[in-house]
């Protein structure tokens, strides 16, 4: 553990031990962050769970500027994290000119008198290729599991020392040569663009952030391990709702078969009887009796006698219909003359009797 005096703070470098303290100390940590244009950046300041600091804040050698915890402003957020005793700095949009420069985790006891401290200090460059870099900022495993890690490094940094270290108590790993030897941890680096990082048999408190570094070189990484039974019933949740999923599919299928399956006989059905009914009507309208042409013609042309017959006591009578012209539109009155049967001896009382038949 080290610490050293700066612009009227006490800065602390801290090694491989995680209790704060002040002690002299004639120099810092070298830890570079390399972030391309354009890109952002999470920083993990960590603080003592035991003694909660006062007032945390994120501090900028580069324009001397604080930036106090549950700040968010367009391109940085500062949130503390109380439950996991520790607050992170998010920097978004960084661009060479304006965030190259040292930066400093602070945090103020509140004590009297109060004293500073700087937990965690670090020299961020933007720059378009990174020296260390991983494909993802976040992993996630449950408990017992394993998870991997790939952190890729440029040629300048093959002959570097490569190492994993959990940023809270700065506990790191690095390649052994006895492979051999059992570890929950083990590296492997293909001594070319990457080396890889396997965590086996994941505990609950093995969440938290790490880092890969190569030399001075490092790149933040969140880890998230969650227990066992979560992960079963959030798997069970899974199947069981792929599961439904792939019932309702198939019910929804059958059903359609089972639409399919009653009503194309039905609709089979109707469209033939349809069909029968529009023959039977063709049928029959060809079988009505036709009259014939030449009794209408007959009908039309002829004068027609229809005898009136009455008691023997009254005299017999006849009643001429003149319907010689029936097709003339200019007729509109049709004469009957009645008038005694030839030979009747009852004649007419004042001659023939007229009646006017009016076309229908």
């Amino acid at each position: 553990m080290s610490a050293y005096v700066k612009l009227n703070l006490i800065y602390i470098s801290i090694g491989f031990c995680p209790i704060l303290g002040v002690e002299s100390f004639s120099g810092g940590s070298n830890r570079t962050i390399t972030v391309k244009p354009g890109g952002s950046v999470t920083i993990p300041c960590y603080y003592d769970e035991k003694n909660p600091p006062r007032r945390k804040y994120w501090f900028s050698e580069h324009g001397q500027s604080n930036k106090y915890t549950n700040t968010t402003e367009e391109n940085l957020s500062v949130i503390d994290h109380p439950d996991q005793s520790l607050f992170t700095v998010t920097m978004r949009n960084l661009q060479e000119n304006k965030h190259n420069g040292q930066y400093y985790c602070t945090v103020e006891t509140g004590q009297k008198p109060n004293v500073t401290y700087v937990t965690y200090e670090l020299y961020l460059k933007v720059h378009s290729a990174p020296d260390v870099s991983v494909m993802s900022s976040s992993v996630s495993g449950h408990e017992g599991g394993n998870v991997s890690v790939q952190c890729f490094y440029s040629s300048e940094y093959k002959k570097k020392l490569k190492r994993w270290c959990r940023y809270k108590d700065e506990k790191c790993f690095r390649k052994k040569t006895n492979t051999s030897q059992n570890s929950s941890v083990q590296i492997s680096d293909d001594g070319e663009n990457f080396f890889t990082v396997l965590m086996t048999g994941l505990t609950l408190s093995d969440s938290g952030w790490y880092y890969c570094s190569a030399g001075d070189q490092i790149v933040p990484v969140q880890l998230t391990v969650t227990d066992a039974l979560s992960c079963a019933v959030n798997n069970k949740t899974k199947k069981t709702g792929n599961h439904m999923n792939n019932t309702t599919a198939y019910d929804e299928k059958q059903n359609g078969i089972e639409l399919l399956t009653v009503w194309f006989p039905v609709s089979a059905a109707l469209l033939l009887l349809v069909l029968l009914l529009a023959a039977v009507v063709i049928w029959i309208r060809r079988r009505k009796p036709k009259q014939d042409d030449q009794t209408i013609r007959q009908r039309n042309n002829s004068s027609t006698t229809n005898p009136i017959y009455t008691t023997p006591e009254d005299p017999v009578i006849y009643s001429s219909i003149n319907d010689e012209t029936p097709n003339d539109v200019n007729s509109e009155i049709t004469y009957s003359t009645i008038d005694n049967i030839p030979g009747s001896e009852a004649p007419l009382t004042g001659g023939g009797l007229y009646s006017t038949v009016a076309p229908h």
